[in-house]
């Protein structure tokens, strides 16, 4: 295939497309540093600087979708939102306008959103038939969803990429907490209640793959491990693997007044199944969070 791919340099991007090059496909990548898409994504790699320089008679047979600025990096002031908003809807809502103006479409949309889709739900099981949340991350994801199904107007099969928490020792939330946590520092957050859905890179990257391909799929498919655990027990399989101590509690207090309206993202969980991908028959490497975490920590 002739793939063209948003968000390659990126934490999932850096680890997919070695695999689609392996595969055999073509790959171009947007990115507003063009520059670096050959040393991040691979020699070969093209780099597209705009989806303006998506002329209509050149031919995707396949998009990956997966830009879009980090959401936990910076507080949310309105300025802030805004750039979120724009790098994710307003760049999809870019690239299906792209896609209605060239002479042959491509076959399928993969499209980025993420678990925040269902808000914090407590101890609730979600699949994907569950309705979104209400908070600013669940509109985010809801919009950013609604920009990418219009796709389908045009001939275009979809599918929403619903991510969890990705296990990487090369970025994410791993490669933050790693150095905390081998220092003896790691704590739970909280009370260490609220559920973390989470992935291992490899088992996205499979997943993702399975969407690729499988002509009969599309709509929302939770891009999370079978079996999400609880703060507090994903702090304490941690220090396990890492043969070190984690004592300590951060207070509800101090995470609201450190991080804002972000806490949420931390203190409120999503309890998220992919049923939908268990489903379509797609095996998972790696569902239990301890074989995860020594997969990649070695």
């Amino acid at each position: 295939m002739n793939i063209l791919f948003t968000g390659g340099t990126g934490l999932i991007g850096r680890a997919l497309c070695p695999v689609l090059l392996a595969e055999g496909h073509t790959l171009t990548v947007f990115s507003r540093h063009p520059e670096t898409v050959a040393s991040k994504c691979g020699a070969g790699v093209q780099a597209l600087a705009s989806l303006d320089d998506w002329q209509p008679d050149m031919c995707f047979d396949a998009v990956i979708n997966l830009a879009g600025e980090p959401i936990v990096d910076a507080a949310w002031t309105e300025r802030r939102k805004q750039a979120l908003r724009n790098s994710r809807i307003a760049l999809t809502q870019h690239l299906v306008e792209r896609i209605a103006q060239v002479e042959q479409k491509p076959a399928v949309l993969l499209s980025g959103s993420a678990i925040g889709y269902y808000g914090g739900r407590g101890d609730q099981v979600l699949a994907e038939t569950f309705e979104p949340g209400a908070d600013f991350p669940a509109q985010l994801c809801i919009d950013w969803e609604a920009a990418a199904i219009e796709a389908e107007k045009h001939g275009v099969r979809v599918c929403l990429l619903r991510t969890g928490l990705i296990l990487s020792r090369d970025g994410g939330l791993l490669a933050r907490m790693l150095t905390p946590f081998r220092l003896g520092l790691g704590a739970r957050l909280g009370d260490g209640k609220q559920w973390m859905s989470w992935i291992h890179i490899d088992d996205y990257v499979q997943h993702l793959l399975h969407l690729l391909h499988d002509e009969k799929l599309n709509g929302p498919f939770n891009m999370t491990s079978p079996q999400p655990v609880t703060n507090a027990e994903f702090t304490r399989i941690l220090a396990k693997v890492l043969r070190r101590p984690a004592p300590f509690s951060a207070p509800v207090a101090m995470l609201k007044l450190a991080m804002g309206e972000r806490a949420a993202l931390v203190l409120e969980g999503q309890r998220v199944l992919p049923a939908r991908l268990e489903a379509s028959g797609v095996p998972c490497a790696y569902p239990e969070l301890e074989s995860a975490l020594r997969a990649i920590l070695g």
